[in-house]
This record gives structure tokens, sequence and C-alpha cells, in this order.
């Protein structure tokens, strides 16, 4: 029996795909196999030995020690996509929020309870709140990932122009690009022609601050900018300055700070980017999926620390973590030899400094053998699959 520990509450289509005949879900096992997280902070968390992997219900793994969790063979996983509908749909609301002062005018109007001729008062101040329209308008996106590209795609059939900036875009990405949409390699192209921006890519200590007052001081006067990605990506000071300054015309974010907050002109949501039920659903389930899918196979998919890595055995497959170094390989298949076990078929994959190999190998895999490949340099963890 494996035991799955909640540290949020998790959608229940997601804890009911487990089988409860092999698995028990749990917000406090003892010794867990698995762990299935949304925001909950694990930083001072102690792993034990039992642990195998994390499936973080959502993108971002910041509340997560992926690098720790590497060096103790622990695969972290995260489930790109599933909630990129809900951030897509909140992203197109922003740029509405940033342009037409839609949340000003329904507080000025609510304000107006219980005063005589509300009607007539609401049509004669109705002008200061007046704000442009999307249609025609450059819009640049940061990042064409799941998130970014659909913003993207979307806001072409919203009559914008769209830019987008994205080093990493992987082939399928692109191939589902609206052809509009132009990939321009420069950063510095989106900050300069761009009438709104939108930022879509991880936080990471080298993305920290990407757009700062540098960055501000070369965009259009007026520009409207919106970050549902993570706060630390925008310098909060630098776009209150330039708001104050008016180069900034607007800013929509869905992070609090206490530079932020309060200040006219920028509209702070509470987090909203993933909160629907259908993201949340869609979340659980990939996450159930994917801890499955390694548990009871090996298999690595949607992993932030591990590589991805997949296999069908016809007999005993073995799973290896372990440093991405020289020689590990072919010191792994010596040992595997010399034991009278031979390999049928293998896959190794790498990611960083970390590497995964899977054996599938005809006979009886025994704890000494086990013990051989572990006394290998490098090697993190091995796991039988039967």
């Amino acid at each position: 029996m494996y035991n799955i520990q909640t540290l949020n509450k998790i959608a229940a289509c997601g804890t009911d795909i487990f089988d409860k005949s092999k698995y028990a879900i749990s917000d406090a096992p003892e010794n867990p196999d698995a762990i299935m997280v949304r925001s909950a902070k694990m930083h001072d968390m102690t792993f034990g030995d039992n642990l195998l992997c994390i499936a973080r219900a959502g993108a971002g793994v910041n509340n997560i020690p992926v690098e720790r969790c590497a060096e103790e063979g622990i695969c972290v996983f995260n489930t790109p996509g599933a909630n990129s509908n809900a951030v897509k749909e909140l992203a197109i609301c922003a740029l509405l929020l940033a342009s037409r002062k839609i949340v000003e005018a329904a507080s000025w109007a609510a304000s107006l309870k219980g005063t005589p001729d509300a009607p007539k008062t609401v049509e004669g101040g109705k002008a200061k709140f007046a704000g442009p329209e999307l249609k025609g308008k450059m819009l640049g996106v940061i990042g064409l990932g799941a998130i970014g590209g659909k913003i993207a795609n979307t806001a072409i059939k919203l009559g914008m122009k769209v830019i987008g900036y994205d080093p990493y875009l992987s082939l399928d990405a692109a191939i589902h690009l609206d052809p509009h949409v132009q990939v321009v390699k420069e950063l510095d192209d989106i900050y300069k022609n761009s009438d709104y921006i939108t930022i879509h890519m991880p936080y990471t200590p080298a993305t920290k601050n990407t757009i700062d007052a540098e960055q501000i001081a070369m965009m259009k006067d007026g520009v409207r900018l919106i970050n549902l990605a993570r706060g630390e990506l925008i310098n909060s000071q630098a776009v209150v300055d330039a708001i104050k300054a008016g180069k900034v015309a607007k800013y929509v974010t869905d992070f609090a700070d206490d530079i932020v907050l309060g200040e006219e002109d920028i509209i702070v949501l509470p987090h909203l980017g993933a909160s629907t039920p259908e993201s949340e659903d869609n979340c659980a389930v990939m996450a159930a999926h994917e801890i499955i899918d390694y548990i009871e196979n090996g298999n690595i998919k949607n992993s932030v620390n591990l590589p991805n890595a997949s296999m069908v055995a016809a007999g005993t497959k073995v799973c290896i973590i372990h440093k991405n170094i020289p020689t590990t390989i072919a010191s792994i298949t010596t040992v595997v030899g010399n034991d009278g076990l031979n390999i049928d078929n293998m896959v190794n994959a790498s990611k960083k400094d970390y590497a995964y190999t899977m054996m599938d190998v005809a006979g009886d895999v025994t704890d000494a053998i086990i013990n051989d490949i572990k006394a290998i340099d490098g090697i993190i963890r091995v796991r039988v699959i039967k």
C-alpha cells in the first residue's frame, strides 16, 4: 500500500483516480510515498526515505525545495497547461481592466447609493472613466508557453496586433501559435513597441525584476502592464514611480505587496489566476496521473528537477536516479553484466546535474545487485519495478 499525503485540499476528481486497493490518501500519513501539494510551503519540511515524488497541482514550484529534492532522489512534478485557460481568461479580463477604468467606474457608481437622482449623476460623470479599445493596439507577450501562447492567440481574435518573445519556445508551442503573432528575437523589441505588455515566465533568481526602471524607460508613454505570473518578475517600486511620472498608464497584478496596494492606477487582484473549479480539477487529475505513472511504471513526465523519460518493459524495470557525470552508464551496465543479468532495453536522459536511467532486464534483480549499483559513484536512488 502506497501512502499519498495531501498538503492542501486537492480536488476529489484527482484523488479519486487512485486505486484504493493500492493507495491510501491522507493529509497526515507516516512517511508518505508521494505528496500532492498546491501552495503549502515545503522548504522547512524533512522528507522520509519512502518519499518518491512530489506533485504540485499547478505550474509554479517556488514553494518546493526542488534542488534538495533532486539531491535526495525525489522527483518533483508540476502540471503545465492544466490551468492555462483559467489564466488566459483572467489575462484578457486584465487587458480590459487596464483599458476601460472598469474597477474605478463600478466603485464610483456604487458610492452613489442613496444619493438623489443617481441615474442622472452617473450619466454626467461617466466621461472621466473613458478608456481606449484593445482593437488595433500592440500587445507584447513575454513567454509564449501554455499560457502566453493562448493569450497571444486570443488577442489576435480581439483585433490586436501581437508580438511575442520566448528564448525557449518549443516546437509544439510554436506550431500552436496563430501565424499573425510575430515572434521577436530581442526582449527590447517588446518594451519599445508595445501598448500593452503581459509577462508569463517562471520566477528564478535570473528572472527577478525582468521589468525594472531600465526596461520601463524603453517603453511607450502610457504603456499598460499586466503581471499574472509571479510578483517578483516586475519591480513594484519602479512601476509605482513610473505611474506617478505618467510613463505607465495602468498596472494590473495578481500579486499583492505593500508597495502596490492602494496606489492609484494599480489594480491588485488576490492571486486569482488559476482560481477556477475547472483549473483545480485539471491540475489535480494531471498530478494524480503523474504520481501513479512514476510509482507504478517509473515513467517521468513534467518533472522540474529530473529529466522526462519513459519505457515499456517486458521484464523487470530498474530505475536509477544519478548524477550526470561521465562513465556512470558504463559502470551501471558493467555491474549488471557482471552479476549475470541481460539488459534487453535501456533509456537514459539527463537534465542539468542529474540523470535518469531505466533498464529492462531479464533475470532476478537481487538485493546484492541493487547494492552493487548503489555503490557506484554518483548514484542517488535505485528502484526495482516488477
